[in-house]
C-alpha cells in the first residue's frame, strides 16, 4: 500500500547512490550537527549546503550555506532555486514540546506552514530531487496506549501541539508524494546525546547536573513526571538512519514511512538515577509542577522492523555511553563557561 514502507531495500545488496548536492534545514542544531560529518564520510565529494535565518549565521563542515526564512515562501523558493538540490534533508522544526504549549501558534507556522513552503519549492523547482522528512514518533500519541510496539501503520493520534503539527505536516508530505513529491517520511523515537538542549528531559538532568558539580546550584534536581517510559535512542544512530535513507531513497517508494526505534522503553526516572549516578555526589530530587505537562502519555514503544528491512538499520550505540556522553558534553559547556 503506498505510504507504507516498501520492501525494495531489502536486498542486501543495495547499492548507494550519492546526490550531487544535499539542502540541509535545521543543520545547526543538534541533529544537524552530527548529520554533517557523518554526511561528509558517506558522500565525500557531495556538496553540502545548510540553511541559515541569519547570514553571519556558520555551522562547521558545511560547503555552502543559503539564508531561508521557512515562514516566508518567497525566501523558499529562492533558495531551492539558488541551491539546486539533489536531496533535501529537512530537519528544522519547532521540536520541543513544552515550548509548543507555550507557543502553539508558532510551532503550528514553523512545523507545518514552513514545511509546506518547503516541500511545494522542491516540488515545483526541483521534482527528481528526494525530499526526507523528519517527522517524530510523537504524532502517534494516544495509539501508545495499546501497550503494543508500534509500527508504521498505527493511527496517529497526536496529543500535544508539538505532535499535532508534525502529524499534520506528516499527512501532508504523504499527498504530495501522490502528486510526484519523492518524499521519505521518518518517524524517530526520542532520541539523546550530546549537543541537545535543555528543553529535552536527559539534556536538562544532565545539566543540572554539571552545574551542581561546579557548585552553580544548589544539589537539587527539579523534573517534572518520573513514572513516564520512552523508547529512547541515541541521535548519533538516528543520524545513521537519515544517512542511509539519502543513500537508498532512489530505491524506496515515494511517501514511505519508516519508524526509528530502540524497541526499549526506558523509565524517566531510572535515567535520572543512572545519571546521578555517575556524578557520584549526594543530590535531592525535587517535581516542579511547572514541568509537568497538561497531556502526556505514559508509555511510548516503537516497532522499528521496516528500518531493519528497508535500511539494514539498528542502534549501534549503548545506553550507557549514551548518557555518559550526554552528561561530559554539559560538564565542558559548564566548565567553558555556559551557565
Amino acid at each position: 500500500m503506498h505510504g507504507i514502507a516498501s520492501q525494495q531495500g531489502a536486498d542486501a545488496s543495495v547499492i548507494d547512490r550519492a546526490p550531487d548536492r544535499i539542502l540541509i534545514t535545521g543543520a545547526s542544531g543538534f541533529v544537524g550537527r552530527h548529520a554533517i560529518p557523518a554526511l561528509h564520510a558517506r558522500f565525500p565529494k557531495t556538496w553540502l549546503i545548510g540553511t541559515t535565518q541569519h547570514a553571519e549565521a556558520k555551522c562547521a563542515g558545511l560547503d555552502e550555506t543559503v539564508a531561508m526564512d521557512l515562514l516566508d515562501p518567497v525566501s523558499v523558493g529562492a533558495a531551492i532555486a539558488k541551491t539546486k538540490p539533489d536531496a533535501v534533508l529537512h530537519l528544522a522544526a519547532q521540536a520541543a514540546v513544552g515550548e509548543s504549549f507555550t507557543s502553539p501558534l508558532v510551532t503550528w507556522q514553523v512545523n507545518l506552514l514552513g514545511t509546506l513552503a518547503l516541500a511545494e519549492a522542491v516540488l515545483r523547482q526541483r521534482p527528481s530531487a528526494y525530499f526526507l522528512y523528519v517527522s517524530t514518533a510523537e504524532v502517534y500519541g494516544l495509539s501508545f496506549q495499546s501497550g503494543q510496539p508500534l509500527s508504521e501503520t498505527a493511527l496517529l493520534a497526536p496529543a500535544n501541539p508539538y505532535a499535532a503539527s508534525k502529524a499534520a505536516a506528516d499527512l501532508a508530505i504523504g499527498e504530495m508524494a501522490l502528486r510526484g513529491l519523492h518524499a521519505i517520511r521518518l518517524r524517530p523515537f526520542n532520541h539523546i546525546g550530546p549537543g541537545q538542549s535543555e528543553a529535552f528531559v536527559v539534556a536538562a538532568f544532565a545539566r543540572q547536573i554539571a552545574r551542581i558539580e561546579a557548585g552553580l546550584q544548589s544539589p537539587v534536581i527539579r523534573t517534572g513526571a518520573l513514572n513516564r517510559w520512552r523508547d529512547m535512542l541515541d541521535g548519533r544512530d538516528v543520524v545513521s538512519a537519515y544517512v542511509t535513507t539519502v543513500a537508498r531513497a532512489h530505491r524506496l517508494d515515494p511517501g514511505t514511512v519508516i519508524n526509528l526505534a530502540s524497541g526499549i522503553p526506558r523509565c524517566i526516572g531510572d535515567i535520572l538515577k543512572a545519571l546521578i549516578a555517575e556524578a557520584q555526589i549526594k543530590i535531592t530530587i525535587e517535581t516542579d509542577p511547572g514541568l509537568l505537562r497538561p497531556t502526556d502519555i505514559e508509555t511510548t514503544h516503537g516497532n522499528a522492523t521496516c528500518a531493519a528491512t528497508l535500511l539494514d538499520w539498528s542502534p549501534k550505540i549503548a545506553w550507557e555511553t549514551s548518557l555518559h556522553d550526554v552528561i561530559e558534553y554539559w560538564r565542558n559547556q559548564i566548565g567553558n563557561g555556559r551557565r
